[in-house]
């Protein structure tokens, strides 16, 4: 139930004109906002391992009208250090972000679609980096419900 108000806390925080549950799976939920629109399958890490300064969550975004579909954002829960490397280890699979402030993306639209592809057959998926002070931390994702999730925020926005 924790995780539930957690993730509806998380998608009330994100502004937007109009926002729909479109469910919860798992650790994760989906959410339509219609000002864009917007669809989209998020969840906050399980654990992280040093205090945050942000409030993490991983999204997996849909924007029709840009023709984004499946565009993987990740909040840190720390501020990145600069030239600091963001790792993402999705179970075998790993993947290298770009990153800013407390935001790190895939770098292109194939990796993208790699790392969906990774979250669909893994349990976890943990990302790695250095603050700047240059201590590591990392932010680790319970992948339970994802696939509902992604698959949701994908039909969601179906049509618009």
């Amino acid at each position: 139930m924790l995780r539930l108000c957690s993730l509806v806390l998380l998608a009330l925080a994100a502004p937007v004109s109009a926002r729909e549950s479109l469910g919860i799976y798992g650790q994760w939920g989906a959410f339509r906002d219609d000002g864009g629109p917007r669809c989209y399958a998020v969840a906050m890490p399980s654990r992280s391992s040093s205090e945050s300064d942000f409030a993490a969550f991983a999204a997996i975004s849909n924007w029709p009208n840009k023709r984004v579909r499946g565009q993987v954002h990740f909040r840190t829960s720390r501020e990145i250090g600069e030239d600091a490397r963001v790792t993402l280890r999705v179970g075998r699979d790993s993947f290298t972000l770009t990153g800013s402030a407390n935001n790190a993306w895939a770098e292109d639209a194939e990796g993208d679609a790699a790392i969906i592809t990774a979250m669909r057959g893994a349990a976890t998926m943990v990302l790695t980096t250095r603050d700047a002070d240059g201590r590591r931390f990392t932010n680790t994702y319970d992948l339970s419900g994802v696939s509902s999730a992604i698959d949701a925020a994908a039909l969601g926005c179906t049509g618009r």
